[in-house]
Protein backbone atom coordinates (compact mmCIF):
# COMPACT_ATOMS: atom_id res chain seq x y z
CA UNK A 1 0.00 0.00 0.00
CA UNK A 2 1.73 3.43 -1.04
CA UNK A 3 0.54 6.64 -2.32
CA UNK A 4 1.33 7.60 -5.87
CA UNK A 5 1.90 11.23 -7.83
CA UNK A 6 2.68 12.64 -10.85
CA UNK A 7 2.82 14.64 -13.99
CA UNK A 8 2.34 14.22 -17.59
CA UNK A 9 2.64 17.41 -20.33
CA UNK A 10 0.86 17.30 -24.01
CA UNK A 11 2.75 20.59 -25.00
CA UNK A 12 6.40 20.01 -25.18
CA UNK A 13 6.97 21.90 -21.59
CA UNK A 14 9.10 20.05 -19.17
CA UNK A 15 7.09 18.37 -16.05
CA UNK A 16 7.18 20.65 -13.00
CA UNK A 17 9.20 17.97 -10.97
CA UNK A 18 8.73 20.51 -7.77
CA UNK A 19 4.92 20.42 -7.87
CA UNK A 20 5.17 16.63 -7.81
CA UNK A 21 7.53 16.54 -5.24
CA UNK A 22 5.09 18.64 -2.96
CA UNK A 23 2.43 16.28 -3.85
CA UNK A 24 4.16 13.51 -2.87
CA UNK A 25 4.57 15.00 0.75
CA UNK A 26 1.49 15.16 1.11
CA UNK A 27 1.39 11.50 0.57
CA UNK A 28 3.74 10.58 3.25
CA UNK A 29 1.23 8.83 5.79
CA UNK A 30 0.11 6.57 2.74
CA UNK A 31 3.94 5.36 2.64
CA UNK A 32 6.00 6.25 5.38
CA UNK A 33 8.98 3.54 4.28
CA UNK A 34 10.30 5.04 1.55
CA UNK A 35 10.45 7.66 -1.12
CA UNK A 36 11.59 7.75 -5.05
CA UNK A 37 10.98 9.86 -7.69
CA UNK A 38 11.73 9.19 -11.62
CA UNK A 39 11.64 11.99 -14.58
CA UNK A 40 12.35 12.19 -18.22
CA UNK A 41 11.29 15.42 -20.66
CA UNK A 42 7.43 14.73 -20.88
CA UNK A 43 6.41 12.65 -17.22
CA UNK A 44 7.56 13.16 -13.62
CA UNK A 45 6.32 10.58 -10.81
CA UNK A 46 7.04 10.32 -7.43
CA UNK A 47 6.22 7.65 -4.68
CA UNK A 48 6.03 7.47 -0.84
CA UNK A 49 6.38 3.20 -0.21
CA UNK A 50 3.98 0.74 2.41
CA UNK A 51 6.76 -1.84 2.59
CA UNK A 52 3.88 -4.71 2.65
CA UNK A 53 5.44 -7.38 -0.31
CA UNK A 54 9.06 -7.89 -0.71
CA UNK A 55 10.74 -5.35 1.79
CA UNK A 56 14.40 -4.86 0.07
CA UNK A 57 15.09 -2.23 -2.03
CA UNK A 58 14.35 -4.21 -4.97
CA UNK A 59 10.87 -3.71 -4.76
CA UNK A 60 11.01 0.23 -4.61
CA UNK A 61 9.24 2.44 -6.72
CA UNK A 62 9.35 4.34 -9.15
CA UNK A 63 10.17 0.89 -10.81
CA UNK A 64 11.85 0.57 -14.31
CA UNK A 65 11.73 -2.12 -16.86
CA UNK A 66 14.63 -1.39 -19.27
CA UNK A 67 14.03 -4.27 -21.26
CA UNK A 68 9.98 -3.38 -21.89
CA UNK A 69 10.55 0.25 -21.56
CA UNK A 70 8.31 1.08 -18.93
CA UNK A 71 7.96 2.98 -15.70
CA UNK A 72 5.76 1.93 -13.24
CA UNK A 73 4.28 3.61 -10.08
CA UNK A 74 1.74 1.31 -7.93
CA UNK A 75 -0.59 1.56 -5.11
CA UNK A 76 -2.40 -1.95 -3.49
CA UNK A 77 -1.56 -5.02 -3.58
CA UNK A 78 -1.97 -8.03 -5.96
CA UNK A 79 -2.96 -11.26 -3.99
CA UNK A 80 -2.12 -13.90 -7.25
CA UNK A 81 0.85 -11.99 -7.92
CA UNK A 82 3.32 -15.40 -7.21
CA UNK A 83 0.71 -17.45 -9.34
CA UNK A 84 1.03 -14.64 -12.12
CA UNK A 85 5.01 -14.27 -11.50
CA UNK A 86 5.22 -17.89 -12.40
CA UNK A 87 2.90 -17.77 -15.44
CA UNK A 88 5.20 -15.08 -16.78
CA UNK A 89 8.20 -16.73 -16.18
CA UNK A 90 7.09 -19.70 -18.25
CA UNK A 91 6.32 -16.73 -20.86
CA UNK A 92 10.22 -16.24 -20.85
CA UNK A 93 10.15 -12.95 -18.56
CA UNK A 94 12.62 -12.74 -15.89
CA UNK A 95 12.42 -11.06 -12.45
CA UNK A 96 14.47 -9.11 -10.09
CA UNK A 97 12.17 -8.63 -7.17
CA UNK A 98 9.53 -10.61 -5.28
CA UNK A 99 7.26 -7.43 -5.31
CA UNK A 100 3.97 -7.43 -7.40
CA UNK A 101 4.72 -4.04 -8.44
CA UNK A 102 6.83 -6.30 -11.32
CA UNK A 103 4.73 -8.56 -11.85
CA UNK A 104 2.18 -5.16 -12.98
CA UNK A 105 4.85 -3.99 -15.53
CA UNK A 106 5.28 -7.77 -17.14
CA UNK A 107 1.99 -8.56 -17.23
CA UNK A 108 1.40 -5.34 -19.11
CA UNK A 109 4.28 -6.36 -21.14
CA UNK A 110 2.89 -9.56 -21.97
CA UNK A 111 -1.01 -9.60 -22.38
CA UNK A 112 -1.52 -5.52 -22.52
CA UNK A 113 -4.63 -3.86 -21.28
CA UNK A 114 -6.23 -7.12 -20.63
CA UNK A 115 -4.11 -7.91 -18.16
CA UNK A 116 -5.97 -6.16 -15.08
CA UNK A 117 -8.64 -8.87 -15.93
CA UNK A 118 -5.93 -11.60 -14.40
CA UNK A 119 -5.32 -9.34 -11.12
CA UNK A 120 -6.88 -10.45 -7.97
CA UNK A 121 -6.13 -7.73 -5.60
CA UNK A 122 -6.75 -3.53 -5.31
CA UNK A 123 -5.08 -1.37 -7.20
CA UNK A 124 -4.38 1.51 -8.70
CA UNK A 125 -1.15 2.07 -10.90
CA UNK A 126 0.55 4.83 -13.49
CA UNK A 127 2.12 2.89 -16.74
CA UNK A 128 4.65 5.04 -19.06
CA UNK A 129 5.80 3.73 -21.85
CA UNK A 130 8.93 5.37 -22.85
CA UNK A 131 9.13 4.93 -26.63
CA UNK A 132 5.30 5.89 -27.21
CA UNK A 133 4.71 8.33 -24.87
CA UNK A 134 1.57 6.05 -23.62
CA UNK A 135 0.25 6.83 -20.14
CA UNK A 136 -1.86 3.79 -18.76
CA UNK A 137 -3.62 4.32 -15.85
CA UNK A 138 -5.70 2.05 -13.90
CA UNK A 139 -8.03 0.83 -10.82
CA UNK A 140 -9.09 -2.14 -9.56
CA UNK A 141 -12.90 -3.67 -10.43
CA UNK A 142 -14.48 -2.00 -6.71
CA UNK A 143 -12.65 0.98 -6.61
CA UNK A 144 -10.46 -0.08 -3.28
CA UNK A 145 -7.83 1.97 -4.42
CA UNK A 146 -8.60 5.56 -5.55
CA UNK A 147 -6.76 7.49 -8.10
CA UNK A 148 -7.84 11.47 -8.84
CA UNK A 149 -6.78 13.60 -11.78
CA UNK A 150 -6.47 17.19 -12.80
CA UNK A 151 -6.06 17.56 -17.10
CA UNK A 152 -6.41 20.78 -18.95
CA UNK A 153 -4.86 21.12 -23.00
CA UNK A 154 -1.21 21.30 -22.06
CA UNK A 155 -0.98 18.60 -18.94
CA UNK A 156 -2.32 15.63 -16.58
CA UNK A 157 -1.77 15.48 -12.94
CA UNK A 158 -2.46 12.43 -11.06
CA UNK A 159 -2.22 11.48 -7.54
CA UNK A 160 -3.47 8.99 -4.78
CA UNK A 161 -6.03 11.24 -2.54
CA UNK A 162 -7.22 14.74 -3.68
CA UNK A 163 -5.63 17.29 -1.36
CA UNK A 164 -1.99 15.54 -2.64
CA UNK A 165 -3.78 16.85 -5.93
CA UNK A 166 -4.34 20.24 -4.54
CA UNK A 167 -0.49 20.53 -3.13
CA UNK A 168 0.91 20.39 -6.54
CA UNK A 169 -0.56 24.02 -7.31
CA UNK A 170 -2.46 25.45 -9.71
CA UNK A 171 -5.84 22.97 -10.07
CA UNK A 172 -9.74 24.75 -10.11
CA UNK A 173 -11.07 24.71 -6.77
CA UNK A 174 -14.57 25.91 -7.11
CA UNK A 175 -17.63 24.13 -6.41
CA UNK A 176 -18.83 20.99 -8.39
CA UNK A 177 -22.38 22.25 -8.56
CA UNK A 178 -23.75 18.41 -10.31
CA UNK A 179 -21.51 16.56 -7.19
CA UNK A 180 -23.31 19.52 -4.64
CA UNK A 181 -26.40 17.50 -5.77
CA UNK A 182 -24.94 14.40 -5.36
CA UNK A 183 -23.46 14.89 -1.90
CA UNK A 184 -27.29 16.61 -0.66
CA UNK A 185 -28.49 13.44 -1.86
CA UNK A 186 -26.73 10.33 -1.81
CA UNK A 187 -25.75 10.66 1.55
CA UNK A 188 -22.74 12.45 0.60
CA UNK A 189 -21.80 10.13 -2.39
CA UNK A 190 -20.57 11.84 -5.61
CA UNK A 191 -20.10 9.03 -8.28
CA UNK A 192 -17.06 9.31 -10.42
CA UNK A 193 -15.55 10.61 -12.36
CA UNK A 194 -17.01 13.81 -10.52
CA UNK A 195 -16.15 15.33 -7.16
CA UNK A 196 -16.78 18.33 -4.91
CA UNK A 197 -14.20 20.40 -7.08
CA UNK A 198 -14.67 20.91 -10.28
CA UNK A 199 -11.33 20.89 -10.96
CA UNK A 200 -10.78 17.16 -9.98
CA UNK A 201 -12.13 14.07 -11.57
CA UNK A 202 -11.37 10.20 -10.32
CA UNK A 203 -10.70 7.86 -12.68
CA UNK A 204 -14.31 5.36 -12.64
CA UNK A 205 -13.82 1.87 -10.62
CA UNK A 206 -12.95 -1.37 -13.25
CA UNK A 207 -11.33 1.53 -15.79
CA UNK A 208 -8.12 1.27 -17.80
CA UNK A 209 -7.32 4.70 -19.09
CA UNK A 210 -5.04 4.95 -22.11
CA UNK A 211 -3.39 8.12 -22.33
CA UNK A 212 -1.79 9.16 -25.57
CA UNK A 213 1.19 11.84 -26.21
CA UNK A 214 -1.12 14.50 -27.12
CA UNK A 215 -3.52 14.27 -24.66
CA UNK A 216 -6.44 11.83 -26.02
CA UNK A 217 -7.92 9.07 -23.80
CA UNK A 218 -9.79 6.06 -24.41
CA UNK A 219 -11.28 4.81 -21.38
CA UNK A 220 -11.64 0.74 -21.59
CA UNK A 221 -14.11 -0.63 -18.36
CA UNK A 222 -13.04 -4.48 -18.13
CA UNK A 223 -15.79 -5.64 -15.17
CA UNK A 224 -19.11 -5.56 -13.98
CA UNK A 225 -21.25 -7.13 -11.30
CA UNK A 226 -23.44 -9.85 -13.18
CA UNK A 227 -26.63 -9.19 -13.49
CA UNK A 228 -28.34 -12.84 -14.25
CA UNK A 229 -28.99 -15.85 -12.79
CA UNK A 230 -26.14 -18.75 -13.62
CA UNK A 231 -27.52 -21.34 -15.48
CA UNK A 232 -25.33 -23.95 -13.94
CA UNK A 233 -25.30 -22.24 -10.65
CA UNK A 234 -26.04 -23.32 -7.50
CA UNK A 235 -29.39 -24.03 -7.01
CA UNK A 236 -30.67 -25.10 -3.75
CA UNK A 237 -30.64 -22.79 -0.36
CA UNK A 238 -28.18 -25.47 0.65
CA UNK A 239 -25.79 -25.24 -2.20
CA UNK A 240 -25.64 -21.01 -2.47
CA UNK A 241 -24.28 -21.25 1.38
CA UNK A 242 -21.44 -23.88 0.43
CA UNK A 243 -20.53 -21.48 -2.46
CA UNK A 244 -20.91 -18.60 -0.43
CA UNK A 245 -19.02 -20.02 3.08
CA UNK A 246 -15.90 -22.08 0.10
CA UNK A 247 -15.50 -18.29 -1.61
CA UNK A 248 -15.28 -16.15 1.26
CA UNK A 249 -12.66 -18.76 2.82
CA UNK A 250 -10.88 -18.50 -0.69
CA UNK A 251 -11.22 -14.92 -0.53
CA UNK A 252 -9.60 -14.27 3.16
CA UNK A 253 -6.83 -16.77 2.69
CA UNK A 254 -6.06 -14.66 -0.31
CA UNK A 255 -5.89 -11.54 1.72
CA UNK A 256 -3.14 -13.46 4.26
CA UNK A 257 -0.05 -12.55 1.34
CA UNK A 258 2.57 -10.49 2.39
CA UNK A 259 5.87 -10.40 4.24
CA UNK A 260 4.17 -9.02 7.96
CA UNK A 261 1.82 -9.88 10.23
CA UNK A 262 -1.70 -9.73 9.18
CA UNK A 263 -4.76 -8.56 12.27
CA UNK A 264 -8.57 -8.07 11.95
CA UNK A 265 -10.76 -4.90 12.53
CA UNK A 266 -13.56 -7.12 14.80
CA UNK A 267 -16.24 -4.82 15.52
CA UNK A 268 -18.40 -7.93 16.42
CA UNK A 269 -20.81 -8.11 13.85
CA UNK A 270 -21.30 -10.63 11.79
CA UNK A 271 -18.68 -9.97 9.12
CA UNK A 272 -15.50 -9.02 10.74
CA UNK A 273 -16.27 -12.15 13.28
CA UNK A 274 -16.82 -14.60 10.02
CA UNK A 275 -13.19 -13.58 9.53
CA UNK A 276 -11.72 -13.86 12.55
CA UNK A 277 -13.27 -17.77 12.53
CA UNK A 278 -12.69 -18.71 9.03
CA UNK A 279 -8.66 -16.95 9.99
CA UNK A 280 -8.68 -19.54 13.42
CA UNK A 281 -10.47 -22.48 11.08
CA UNK A 282 -7.11 -21.85 8.63
CA UNK A 283 -5.02 -22.33 11.51
CA UNK A 284 -4.00 -18.87 12.22
CA UNK A 285 -2.57 -18.31 15.78
CA UNK A 286 -1.96 -15.17 17.60
CA UNK A 287 -4.25 -13.38 15.38
CA UNK A 288 -4.19 -9.79 16.40
CA UNK A 289 -7.50 -8.42 16.25
CA UNK A 290 -8.89 -4.56 17.28
CA UNK A 291 -11.82 -2.90 18.59
CA UNK A 292 -12.96 0.49 19.40
CA UNK A 293 -15.54 2.24 21.64
CA UNK A 294 -16.62 5.62 22.95
CA UNK A 295 -18.63 7.00 26.05
CA UNK A 296 -22.05 6.68 24.98
CA UNK A 297 -24.12 10.15 24.37
CA UNK A 298 -28.50 11.23 24.55
CA UNK A 299 -29.23 7.26 25.81
CA UNK A 300 -27.22 5.43 22.85
CA UNK A 301 -24.31 3.32 23.78
CA UNK A 302 -21.08 3.66 22.13
CA UNK A 303 -19.35 0.39 22.14
CA UNK A 304 -20.37 -3.12 20.90
CA UNK A 305 -17.24 -4.90 23.44
CA UNK A 306 -19.70 -7.47 24.79
CA UNK A 307 -19.79 -9.23 21.18
CA UNK A 308 -16.18 -8.48 19.77
CA UNK A 309 -14.67 -9.97 23.21
CA UNK A 310 -17.06 -13.01 22.99
CA UNK A 311 -15.98 -13.44 19.41
CA UNK A 312 -12.03 -12.74 20.76
CA UNK A 313 -12.45 -15.40 23.36
CA UNK A 314 -13.95 -18.44 21.62
CA UNK A 315 -11.40 -17.83 18.97
CA UNK A 316 -8.52 -17.17 21.67
CA UNK A 317 -7.13 -14.11 19.47
CA UNK A 318 -4.91 -11.57 21.21
CA UNK A 319 -7.71 -8.76 21.51
CA UNK A 320 -7.11 -4.83 22.07
CA UNK A 321 -9.79 -3.04 23.00
CA UNK A 322 -9.48 0.85 22.22
CA UNK A 323 -11.78 3.16 24.23
CA UNK A 324 -11.88 6.70 23.70
CA UNK A 325 -12.94 8.98 26.19
CA UNK A 326 -15.63 12.25 24.88
CA UNK A 327 -12.75 14.96 25.23
CA UNK A 328 -10.69 12.93 22.88
CA UNK A 329 -13.32 13.36 19.96
CA UNK A 330 -13.20 17.17 18.93
CA UNK A 331 -9.13 16.71 18.15
CA UNK A 332 -9.80 13.40 16.80
CA UNK A 333 -12.76 14.56 14.10
CA UNK A 334 -10.42 17.82 13.40
CA UNK A 335 -8.11 15.35 12.07
CA UNK A 336 -10.38 12.54 10.34
CA UNK A 337 -11.78 15.69 8.17
CA UNK A 338 -8.13 16.50 7.29
CA UNK A 339 -7.85 12.98 6.13
CA UNK A 340 -10.45 12.88 3.86
CA UNK A 341 -9.72 12.64 0.24
CA UNK A 342 -13.37 13.85 -0.60
CA UNK A 343 -16.13 14.89 1.96
CA UNK A 344 -17.80 12.13 3.66
CA UNK A 345 -20.34 12.55 6.51
CA UNK A 346 -20.46 9.27 8.08
CA UNK A 347 -19.32 8.95 11.56
CA UNK A 348 -17.78 5.75 10.90
CA UNK A 349 -14.94 7.69 9.86
CA UNK A 350 -14.08 8.95 12.83
CA UNK A 351 -13.89 5.95 14.86
CA UNK A 352 -11.93 4.32 11.81
CA UNK A 353 -9.56 6.98 11.77
CA UNK A 354 -9.19 6.78 15.97
CA UNK A 355 -8.88 2.77 15.36
CA UNK A 356 -6.48 2.85 12.59
CA UNK A 357 -3.59 5.45 14.55
CA UNK A 358 -4.05 2.65 17.33
CA UNK A 359 -4.22 -0.43 15.45
CA UNK A 360 -0.64 1.40 13.30
CA UNK A 361 1.08 0.86 16.19
CA UNK A 362 0.80 -2.89 16.22
CA UNK A 363 0.47 -4.17 12.98
CA UNK A 364 0.70 -2.57 9.04
CA UNK A 365 -1.83 -5.21 7.58
CA UNK A 366 -5.31 -5.73 8.57
CA UNK A 367 -9.09 -7.55 7.42
CA UNK A 368 -12.35 -5.75 7.67
CA UNK A 369 -15.83 -6.34 6.91
CA UNK A 370 -16.53 -3.72 5.11
CA UNK A 371 -18.52 -4.50 2.05
CA UNK A 372 -21.26 -7.20 3.08
CA UNK A 373 -24.08 -5.03 3.52
CA UNK A 374 -23.97 -3.77 0.17
CA UNK A 375 -23.74 -7.05 -1.94
CA UNK A 376 -25.64 -9.24 0.38
CA UNK A 377 -28.61 -7.10 1.15
CA UNK A 378 -28.21 -6.47 5.18
CA UNK A 379 -29.21 -3.04 5.60
CA UNK A 380 -32.75 -1.58 6.08
CA UNK A 381 -33.78 0.11 3.13
CA UNK A 382 -33.10 -3.20 0.87
CA UNK A 383 -36.39 -4.96 2.02
CA UNK A 384 -38.82 -2.56 1.08
CA UNK A 385 -37.18 -3.46 -2.56
CA UNK A 386 -38.37 -6.89 -2.55
CA UNK A 387 -41.34 -6.45 -3.92
CA UNK A 388 -41.59 -3.03 -5.93
CA UNK A 389 -42.15 -3.59 -9.70
CA UNK A 390 -39.49 -3.07 -11.85
CA UNK A 391 -41.11 0.18 -13.90
CA UNK A 392 -41.23 2.00 -10.14
CA UNK A 393 -37.61 0.96 -9.04
CA UNK A 394 -36.05 4.46 -9.64
CA UNK A 395 -38.13 5.82 -7.38
CA UNK A 396 -38.41 3.58 -5.05
CA UNK A 397 -35.10 3.71 -4.76
CA UNK A 398 -34.78 7.56 -4.28
CA UNK A 399 -37.79 7.19 -1.15
CA UNK A 400 -35.66 4.65 0.60
CA UNK A 401 -32.14 6.37 0.12
CA UNK A 402 -31.78 9.37 -0.99
CA UNK A 403 -31.53 12.21 2.22
CA UNK A 404 -34.34 14.31 1.00
CA UNK A 405 -36.17 14.74 -2.36
CA UNK A 406 -35.07 17.40 -4.98
CA UNK A 407 -37.93 19.51 -3.65
CA UNK A 408 -36.46 19.47 -0.07
CA UNK A 409 -33.10 20.64 -1.59
CA UNK A 410 -34.35 24.25 -1.73
CA UNK A 411 -35.38 24.45 1.78
CA UNK A 412 -30.85 24.10 2.94
CA UNK A 413 -28.63 25.15 -0.60
CA UNK A 414 -29.20 29.00 -1.30
CA UNK A 415 -30.94 29.18 -4.33
CA UNK A 416 -27.55 30.28 -6.59
CA UNK A 417 -26.99 26.83 -5.91
CA UNK A 418 -29.70 24.89 -6.72
CA UNK A 419 -30.17 22.87 -9.49
CA UNK A 420 -33.11 22.98 -11.96
CA UNK A 421 -33.05 19.23 -12.77
CA UNK A 422 -32.90 16.87 -10.22
CA UNK A 423 -29.70 15.52 -11.45
CA UNK A 424 -29.17 12.91 -9.13
CA UNK A 425 -32.62 10.80 -9.85
CA UNK A 426 -31.68 10.92 -13.63
CA UNK A 427 -28.52 9.38 -12.71
CA UNK A 428 -30.00 6.34 -10.93
CA UNK A 429 -32.47 6.13 -13.67
CA UNK A 430 -29.73 6.23 -16.10
CA UNK A 431 -27.86 3.22 -14.23
CA UNK A 432 -31.52 1.32 -13.11
CA UNK A 433 -31.89 1.14 -16.94
CA UNK A 434 -28.34 -0.82 -18.10
CA UNK A 435 -29.65 -4.07 -19.07
CA UNK A 436 -30.15 -6.98 -16.93
CA UNK A 437 -31.14 -6.74 -13.48
CA UNK A 438 -34.53 -8.00 -13.85
CA UNK A 439 -36.03 -7.42 -10.26
CA UNK A 440 -35.46 -4.53 -8.60
CA UNK A 441 -33.69 -5.48 -5.81
CA UNK A 442 -30.97 -6.80 -8.33
CA UNK A 443 -30.50 -3.56 -10.26
CA UNK A 444 -30.60 -1.51 -6.59
CA UNK A 445 -27.46 -3.50 -5.52
CA UNK A 446 -25.77 -3.46 -9.01
CA UNK A 447 -26.66 0.20 -8.23
CA UNK A 448 -24.59 0.14 -4.70
CA UNK A 449 -21.62 -1.96 -5.72
CA UNK A 450 -20.90 0.24 -8.57
CA UNK A 451 -21.05 3.57 -6.73
CA UNK A 452 -22.21 3.84 -2.93
CA UNK A 453 -19.92 1.14 -2.14
CA UNK A 454 -16.84 2.71 -3.79
CA UNK A 455 -17.34 6.00 -2.51
CA UNK A 456 -18.76 6.08 1.19
CA UNK A 457 -17.85 2.82 2.93
CA UNK A 458 -14.21 1.69 0.77
CA UNK A 459 -13.23 5.32 1.01
CA UNK A 460 -13.83 5.68 4.22
CA UNK A 461 -11.42 2.75 5.00
CA UNK A 462 -8.62 3.37 2.45
CA UNK A 463 -8.82 7.36 3.94
CA UNK A 464 -9.01 6.62 7.22
CA UNK A 465 -6.06 3.61 7.91
CA UNK A 466 -3.62 4.59 5.32
CA UNK A 467 -3.41 8.16 7.22
CA UNK A 468 -1.38 6.07 9.55
CA UNK A 469 0.15 3.92 6.59
CA UNK A 470 -2.16 0.83 7.47
CA UNK A 471 -3.65 -1.54 4.93
CA UNK A 472 -6.73 -2.55 4.99
CA UNK A 473 -8.19 -5.34 2.96
CA UNK A 474 -11.74 -6.00 2.47
CA UNK A 475 -12.04 -10.17 1.17
CA UNK A 476 -16.19 -9.47 1.05
CA UNK A 477 -15.07 -7.62 -2.04
CA UNK A 478 -13.50 -10.50 -3.66
CA UNK A 479 -14.62 -10.37 -7.13
CA UNK A 480 -15.42 -13.64 -6.79
CA UNK A 481 -17.49 -13.40 -3.90
CA UNK A 482 -19.22 -9.76 -5.45
CA UNK A 483 -20.30 -12.10 -8.87
CA UNK A 484 -21.14 -15.06 -6.52
CA UNK A 485 -23.68 -12.74 -4.60
CA UNK A 486 -24.98 -10.38 -7.36
CA UNK A 487 -26.72 -13.81 -8.85
CA UNK A 488 -27.95 -14.85 -5.53
CA UNK A 489 -32.05 -15.06 -5.36
CA UNK A 490 -33.44 -11.55 -3.80
CA UNK A 491 -35.52 -13.67 -1.32
CA UNK A 492 -31.67 -15.84 -0.01
CA UNK A 493 -30.03 -12.67 0.97
CA UNK A 494 -33.47 -10.74 2.70
CA UNK A 495 -34.36 -14.00 4.64
CA UNK A 496 -33.19 -13.35 8.42
CA UNK A 497 -33.96 -9.75 8.06
CA UNK A 498 -31.34 -9.31 5.58
CA UNK A 499 -27.80 -11.05 4.76
CA UNK A 500 -29.81 -14.30 5.13
CA UNK A 501 -27.40 -16.32 3.33
CA UNK A 502 -24.50 -15.03 4.81
CA UNK A 503 -26.03 -15.58 8.41
CA UNK A 504 -27.20 -19.60 7.73
CA UNK A 505 -23.26 -20.08 6.34
CA UNK A 506 -22.17 -18.87 9.12
CA UNK A 507 -24.05 -20.95 11.60
CA UNK A 508 -21.66 -23.19 13.60
CA UNK A 509 -19.02 -21.14 12.92
CA UNK A 510 -19.52 -17.94 14.49
CA UNK A 511 -21.82 -17.91 18.02
CA UNK A 512 -25.31 -17.45 17.54
CA UNK A 513 -25.36 -14.49 19.35
CA UNK A 514 -23.48 -12.54 17.07
CA UNK A 515 -25.43 -13.54 14.22
CA UNK A 516 -28.74 -13.46 15.73
CA UNK A 517 -27.77 -9.73 17.11
CA UNK A 518 -29.44 -6.83 16.21
CA UNK A 519 -27.93 -5.02 13.25
CA UNK A 520 -25.31 -2.97 14.79
CA UNK A 521 -22.64 0.20 13.31
CA UNK A 522 -19.89 1.92 14.26
CA UNK A 523 -21.35 3.80 17.26
CA UNK A 524 -20.10 7.34 17.78
CA UNK A 525 -23.08 8.88 19.61
CA UNK A 526 -20.65 11.81 19.69
CA UNK A 527 -21.25 13.01 16.51
CA UNK A 528 -24.75 11.20 15.96
CA UNK A 529 -25.76 13.61 18.76
CA UNK A 530 -24.06 16.94 18.45
CA UNK A 531 -23.45 18.63 21.69
CA UNK A 532 -20.53 21.25 23.70
CA UNK A 533 -17.28 21.76 21.91
CA UNK A 534 -18.33 19.62 18.87
CA UNK A 535 -21.55 21.44 18.28
CA UNK A 536 -19.46 24.42 18.82
CA UNK A 537 -16.96 23.87 16.29
CA UNK A 538 -19.48 22.71 13.85
CA UNK A 539 -21.36 26.44 14.59
CA UNK A 540 -18.13 28.08 13.70
CA UNK A 541 -17.68 26.50 10.25
CA UNK A 542 -21.15 26.89 9.01
CA UNK A 543 -21.27 30.86 10.10
CA UNK A 544 -17.61 31.65 9.68
CA UNK A 545 -16.93 34.48 7.03
CA UNK A 546 -15.43 31.79 4.53
CA UNK A 547 -18.66 30.12 4.59
CA UNK A 548 -20.60 33.65 4.17
CA UNK A 549 -18.79 34.47 1.56
CA UNK A 550 -19.33 30.90 -0.42
CA UNK A 551 -22.95 31.08 0.36
CA UNK A 552 -23.98 27.17 -0.21
CA UNK A 553 -26.36 27.29 2.10
CA UNK A 554 -29.45 29.73 3.20
CA UNK A 555 -29.07 31.42 6.55
CA UNK A 556 -32.34 30.75 7.83
CA UNK A 557 -31.29 27.01 7.05
CA UNK A 558 -28.24 27.11 8.77
CA UNK A 559 -29.80 29.27 11.93
CA UNK A 560 -32.71 26.72 12.29
CA UNK A 561 -30.10 23.92 12.52
CA UNK A 562 -27.87 25.30 15.07
CA UNK A 563 -31.02 26.17 16.80
CA UNK A 564 -31.73 22.48 17.01
CA UNK A 565 -29.13 20.50 16.26
CA UNK A 566 -29.68 17.28 16.67
CA UNK A 567 -34.10 16.86 15.35
CA UNK A 568 -33.50 17.10 11.65
CA UNK A 569 -32.63 13.93 10.33
CA UNK A 570 -32.15 12.80 6.55
CA UNK A 571 -34.06 9.40 5.56
CA UNK A 572 -31.15 7.19 6.61
CA UNK A 573 -31.43 8.76 10.34
CA UNK A 574 -27.87 10.86 9.73
CA UNK A 575 -27.87 14.63 11.54
CA UNK A 576 -28.45 17.14 8.96
CA UNK A 577 -26.44 19.80 10.67
CA UNK A 578 -23.37 17.56 10.78
CA UNK A 579 -24.38 16.65 7.14
CA UNK A 580 -24.05 20.71 6.54
CA UNK A 581 -21.33 20.94 9.09
CA UNK A 582 -18.50 18.60 7.85
CA UNK A 583 -19.12 19.73 4.24
CA UNK A 584 -17.80 22.77 4.97
CA UNK A 585 -15.13 21.63 8.02
CA UNK A 586 -13.92 19.50 5.18
CA UNK A 587 -13.74 22.94 2.30
CA UNK A 588 -12.20 25.09 5.09
CA UNK A 589 -9.38 22.39 5.76
CA UNK A 590 -8.99 21.15 1.93
CA UNK A 591 -9.28 24.51 0.12
CA UNK A 592 -6.87 26.72 3.32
Amino acid sequence: MCGLAGELRFDGARPDQEAVARMADRLAPRGPDAAGSWADHRLAVAHRRLKIVDLSEAGAQPMTDEQHRTVIVFNGCIYNHDDLRAELARCGHRFVSRSDTEVIAKAYSEWGIGCVDRFYGMFAFALYELDSGRLVLGRDRLGIKPLYLAQDGQRLRFASTLPALLAGGDVDRSIDRVALHHYMSWHSVVPAPRTILAGVRKLPPATVRVVEADGSSTDHRYWDPPAARPADGPSTPEQWQDAALDTLRAAVRRRMVGDVPVGVLLSGGLDSSLIVALLAESGQTDLKTFSIGFEGSAGESGDEFGYSDLVARKFATDHHQIRIATPDLLPAVERAVAAMSEPMVSHDCVAFHLLSEQVSQHVKVVQSGQGADEIFAGYDWYPPLADVPREQAVEAYAKVFFDRSHAGMADLLAPAWQQEADVSLAFVREHFAAPGATQTLDAALRLDARIMLVDDPVKRVDNMTMAFGLEARVPFLDQDLVELAAQCPPDLKLAEGGKGLLKRAARGIVPNEVIDRPKGYFPVPGVRHLSGPLLERVHDALTCAEARDRGLFRPDAVARLLADPNTERTTLGSNVTWQLGLLELWLQDVLA
